[in-house]
């Protein structure tokens, strides 16, 4: 109900009143913009209330500042969210391959990669579990010297993305640990010279 002494002769609010509705209104907007708004947009929270709601982890502005950077090592190029596209010279392809195992019985297929070259991967064991170790041989490597990225045993599947740490032969080796034939079947796509059985 409002106070007629507020309302002007035509039955407005008066001045006076429309000011202190304007101040009020000014004043809850700052105290909104410093509590609210600041942490949960820009991650600024002068007070310390932004944190304790929670609103800080939802600012946008704090997670593009920690992710605005650049990657160095030895086995990558340097790559920039900021350029997140990655180029190749080699053609894509796709292949599938199939082996069949039986007990006791190990065999292998890789892909002929240059270093950061990158394909994604497949593979499925029907009819039972297999042992398997993703590796690696440099072009220049002597023996059985090669690097091992994933190894494990009793699996029926595994997929994923690989990038080659350097030019050579990646790929799988697998072994029936069962006492029954297996089947293995890998599928591939990406950026390789070619994808065979040594």
């Amino acid at each position: 109900m409002h106070d007629i002494t507020d309302l002007n002769g035509e039955g407005l609010p008066s001045n006076k009143s429309l000011i202190k509705a304007t101040f009020v209104a000014f004043i809850t907007g700052c105290i909104l913009l410093v509590t609210i708004i600041l942490p949960a947009e820009y991650g600024v929270d002068p007070t310390g209330l932004g944190h304790k709601l929670g609103l800080t982890q939802m600012s946008i502005a704090s997670e593009t500042k920690s992710v605005n950077i650049t990657v160095q090592s030895e086995d990558l190029e340097s790559v920039s969210v900021n350029d997140p596209v990655w180029k190749s010279t080699a053609p894509y392809r796709s292949d599938t391959m199939t082996l069949t195992l039986l007990p006791n019985q190990g065999a292998e297929i890789k892909a002929i990669m240059n270093k950061n070259e990158n394909l994604v991967f497949n593979w499925e064991v029907k009819g039972g579990v297999a042992y398997f170790d993703m590796h690696g041989e440099a072009l220049d490597a002597a023996g059985d010297e090669f690097t091992s990225y994933w190894e494990d045993d009793n699996e029926t599947n595994a997929r994923g993305a690989f990038i080659a740490p350097f030019d050579g032969m990646h790929g799988w080796y697998w072994q029936n640990k069962g006492s029954e034939p297996i089947e293995v079947h890998l599928s591939t796509s990406g950026f390789y010279k070619e994808l065979y059985t040594p």
